[in-house]
């Protein structure tokens, strides 16, 4: 039983002593290692309308990433209209234990179904690794349904045009019954006048 006991305590020191060396470059710290967040922040994808695109870029590890390219390859040109920012962008560093964001605007061409892909990062790990080049991928937002702007319309807009229909047809209704009240109202007024007279 002992000797089992020693067995599993020194195999879990072994493992622990790999576990923490691995990943770690030259000078013993972890090199850089990014995060990337897509979020799509609309709560409604419409037609002809803004969709505002919002990229998340952490770094968890103990040296700067260098050199980091962000592409995003979801939007496609016969779909889409960039609006503001950019598709595919540099940054020269992003230092240790921090983060980045970058947004981007577009406006879709068309309604229907639609598969938001992850955008693709590669950056250098440290300074000093030049020939080591990180490639990843962003958070996947997945499928999006982007509605036509006529049925937005329906759905949200003030319907000024239904309101103003609406009370030209209420209008007789109640205007003819008030006119008849307003009349005879009148009338009997005048009549009370001309007796308190005599």
């Amino acid at each position: 039983m002992k000797l089992i006991l020693y067995s599993m305590v020194v195999l879990g020191l072994f493992t622990g002593y790999s576990s923490s060396t691995e990943g770690k470059d030259a000078s013993g710290s972890k090199p850089a290692h990014l995060l990337l967040s897509k979020q799509v922040q609309n709560k409604y994808l419409v037609e002809g309308m803004d969709i505002v695109v919002k990229y998340a870029i952490y770094n968890i590890g103990e040296q700067p990433a260098v050199d980091v390219q962000v592409k995003e390859v979801g939007f496609p040109e016969d779909s889409f209209d960039v609006v503001s920012g950019h598709a595919s962008f540099k940054l020269d560093r992003i230092p240790p234990h921090s983060n980045n964001t970058h947004t981007l605007v577009v406006r879709p061409k068309k309604f229907g179904y639609f598969n938001f892909t992850s955008a693709e990062v590669k950056y250098r790990v440290s300074d000093e690794a030049d020939d080591i080049i990180q490639t990843g991928a962003s958070s996947d937002p997945g499928h999006g349904v982007i509605i036509s702007l006529k049925n937005y319309d329906k759905q949200f807009s003030a319907h000024i045009l239904d309101w103003i229909a609406f009370a030209v047809i209420t209008l007789p209704p109640l205007g003819v019954p008030f006119m008849l009240w307003y009349s005879s109202k009148s009338k009997y007024e005048s009549i009370m006048r001309a007796s308190k007279r005599d």
